[in-house]
């Protein structure tokens, strides 16, 4: 691990205890949390995309906001829900926003998790699925994302407005592809990836479950993604990031809110999405407890950037509480370069 950054599921509402009750604290919030990162060292900031529910859905506009107010820090998602997305708009978005943050982006994209709705992209009128889930209908669009920002010219010109010939999309950013990561949530979504020379994005859960710890799978799913990488004779030092919930235990506040998680916490498992699945456990310690366990974590250890799950409904004050006590007391033990020293690095594989 050489960078970690924050990972916000966007959760509002008026509940009680929540220091964020409409979609505009959410927003602005965030906003304010990857500006304090950005000035603590932290490497990224990254939104969940969810839609039909009170959480951030619309990324485009936050992630803007986000790279036109830092210097440093990553923007990204984990990630944008491609059965939703309208694959030409969503490429010239893209570009737009990889220029303005001067390549500070890392756009997770996947099929995306289960939603509120079912089949909820339908209504955005994207039909013809043969998948309940859509999985094919994710994956056509994002081979057309891919021909579009790399240049393809997709389209014939209207010879009385231009010059006989096809026409691709602008804006053009020349490093939107290498900024592209795929969020995988299985060993064989993550050859995939590797074969279409894309960045990691492995999830919070694998549906998979076979007896091993969380981690011990997830390393396997890192180390198939590399191999599969080389193999397929892509040349690169492709991104890998893994997500956990992780709490420093530094103040009275944290061992109210998560003292209690201190002890025996475990991997769990569960079904999703009728899969069989292993969820990872969460941390919550002292922070010298906490460097023990995550050098012990196998993917934690195997990735280059690690994403921490905040709770963001206590705020963007509390949230740069943990941010600031894990890089403080936690993340110089496991190897982290702060963003003053550049753009983080893939692995050569």
């Amino acid at each position: 691990m050489r960078a970690f950054g924050f990972l916000s599921f966007g959760h509002y509402g008026p509940v009680p205890g929540s220091r964020v009750r409409t979609a505009g604290d959410m927003l602005k919030q965030t906003i304010e949390l990857a500006e304090g990162a950005d000035e603590i060292g932290v490497n990224g900031a990254y939104v969940r995309v969810h839609h039909f529910a009170r959480q951030a859905a619309s990324p485009i506009p936050l992630l803007t906001a986000m790279a036109a107010r830092t210097k440093r820090i990553e923007v990204g998602t984990g990630v944008v829900d491609m059965r939703y997305e309208n694959p030409l708009y969503f490429a010239e978005e893209a570009a737009a926003l990889d220029l303005i943050s001067d390549g500070r982006l890392a756009l997770g994209v996947s099929r995306g998790s289960p939603e509120t709705a079912l089949r909820g992209y339908e209504a955005f009128g994207y039909t013809g699925s043969e998948d309940p889930r859509g999985a094919d209908l994710a994956r056509d669009k994002f081979e057309l994302f891919i021909r579009a920002i790399e240049g393809e010219k997709l389209v014939e010109s209207d010879t009385q407005m231009a010059p006989p010939g096809r026409l691709a999309i602008e804006p053009q950013s020349p490093t939107l592809r290498d900024h592209i990561w795929w969020g995988a949530g299985s060993r064989d979504t993550a050859e995939w990836v590797g074969k279409q020379g894309l960045n990691l994005m492995s999830s919070t859960l694998l549906t998979e479950a076979d007896g091993r710890p969380f981690d011990v799978l997830q390393r396997e799913q890192i180390d198939r993604f590399r191999e599969a990488y080389r193999t397929a004779g892509h040349k690169g030092s492709p991104r890998v990031s893994v997500s956990r919930s992780v709490f420093p235990i530094v103040s009275a506040e944290d061992e109210m809110y998560f003292g209690v998680r201190s002890g025996g916490n475990q991997d769990q498992i569960g079904v999703i999405d009728g899969f069989r699945s292993t969820f990872g456990k969460t941390y919550a310690d002292a922070p010298d407890r906490l460097v023990e366990q995550l050098l012990a974590d196998e993917a934690v250890m195997a990735a280059d950037t690690l994403m921490l799950t905040i709770p963001n409904q206590l705020g963007a004050e509390y949230n740069l509480h943990v941010l600031q006590a894990f890089a403080e007391h936690v993340a110089p033990a496991l190897g982290w370069k702060p963003n003053t020293e550049g753009p983080v690095q893939g692995d050569v594989v």
